[in-house]
């Protein structure tokens, strides 16, 4: 049986990796600080932006008219994807830029249970964080517009969805970073490539002509993410599902690549 090769009858060897993986991660301080930050930019920048439109003067009828209140209490997923997309790259650029990767070759050999070990640990780790996260972010900042009388219910409809929609969005930004740090294995590139990947390519879309600026830009994976929490569908972007499938593809063909390249490389 070749090494790089899951052996599904020896599930010890996956629950040993797992283990393994759950102490390197818990042991790292960048592990906890990025977990925090992810956390506070979440729910500190929600409920900040909340309070900064209750207290905006000279707000009018038709702010509120055209005011979604669980966007806003969700902005700080923006900041916060940086923090957890770090946290995934590190996950796995960490070990080549110390050296650790050899070890944990040697106490793994099977490279590719290695792999889906870390995907294990970060994915239940980021989104525990994440969930909690956004529901405390769309809590605080309606408790916040509820003085002004704008605040949302977690029952309204497309509400719910939108927020478990935005802690799916972190967890899924932390295995794209993964997979990237896979790709590229050192630390500073991997950052590099995801916040292009994340943040430039939007902005690139955007300058070319149209329409093709909205019909490259809504598959790229930022578009199709935010398309994933937004409770106002709009009609020339995806539908939250829609987005979901793109956004998963994304990571689906980065992890391809990233098995491939780990199976095939020296360490």
């Amino acid at each position: 049986m070749s090494t790089s090769t899951i052996d599904l009858r020896q599930p010890s060897t996956l629950r040993a990796a797992i283990i393994s993986e759950w102490t390197k991660l818990r042991s790292v301080r960048s592990t906890m600080w990025s977990l925090v930050a992810t956390s506070v930019f979440t729910i500190g920048l929600g409920t900040l932006f909340c309070w900064a439109f209750i207290n905006r003067p000279h707000r009018d009828l038709a702010d509120s008219f055209r005011f979604d209140p669980t966007s806003r209490s969700l902005r700080g997923v923006f900041l916060a994807q940086l923090a957890i997309g770090v946290l995934g790259v590190l996950v796995m650029s960490s070990e080549y830029t110390t050296g650790m990767i050899r070890t944990s070759l040697a106490a793994v050999p099977r490279r590719r249970v290695g792999l889906v070990a870390k995907t294990i640990v970060l994915g239940t780790a980021s989104v525990v964080v994440s969930m909690i996260s956004t529901f405390a972010a769309f809590f605080a900042g309606q408790a916040v517009l509820s003085s002004g009388g704008v605040n949302a219910s977690i029952t309204d409809p497309g509400v719910m969805r939108a927020v478990i929609g935005a802690g799916a969005y972190l967890t899924l930004i932390a295995l794209f970073g993964l997979a990237i740090g896979t790709v590229v294995r050192r630390t500073p590139g991997a950052i590099a490539a995801l916040f292009g990947i994340v943040l430039i390519f939007p902005l690139l879309a955007q300058a070319l002509p149209d329409p093709w600026n909205v019909d490259v830009g809504k598959l790229l994976p930022f578009n199709a993410g935010q398309a994933m929490f937004s409770v106002r569908v709009d009609p020339d972007l995806l539908t939250p599902g829609q987005g979901l499938v793109v956004f998963l593809t994304w990571i689906a063909v980065a992890f391809i690549l990233a098995t491939g390249l780990l199976t095939k490389r020296d360490a």
